[in-house]
């Protein structure tokens, strides 16, 4: 199993899209079928309640029904740790904070430059590989 802190962008970006192969799709597949377990706080599930339902999004509200259901049954709530980065988006600290407290965990993110860059923040695409290469298994 992976644990991570999947930023509301790879939400966003799975929802909208049509295809199925998409980098954010398989991601949160994976979240579907229990192989990435999300890491939140209830900053980051408001979050996602907020962005999912903004109307000019106009997602699927069948599909963010589904995700959040998964992720309010399924996620690990964490307290964060603290720490000292700086970030261009504040908003993000809560999700890198999310992360750092727990060992092993990644940020799945598609704004990579909002964060601190470590081995484990992580693009879609870039989880999906580490995933095929087993390398944290």
């Amino acid at each position: 199993m992976i644990y991570a802190v999947i930023d509301t962008n790879v939400l966003v970006s799975a929802i909208k899209s049509h295809k199925l192969d998409s980098s954010s799709s398989i991601v949160v597949s994976l979240l579907a079928k229990d192989f990435i377990v999300p890491l939140l706080s209830s900053a980051i599930l408001r979050e996602y309640e907020d962005v999912l339902s903004f109307p000019v999004l106009n997602l699927d509200k069948a599909k963010v029904g589904a995700i959040l259901n998964k992720i309010r049954t399924d996620g690990l709530y964490l307290a964060k740790t603290s720490g000292k980065d700086a970030f261009p988006d504040e908003s993000d600290r809560e999700f890198y904070e999310i992360s750092q407290s727990f060992e092993g965990a990644y940020v799945i993110t598609k704004n990579l430059k909002h964060f601190p860059s470590t081995s484990r923040v992580v693009s879609p695409s870039e989880m999906l590989r580490i995933i095929q290469e087993g390398i944290d298994f």
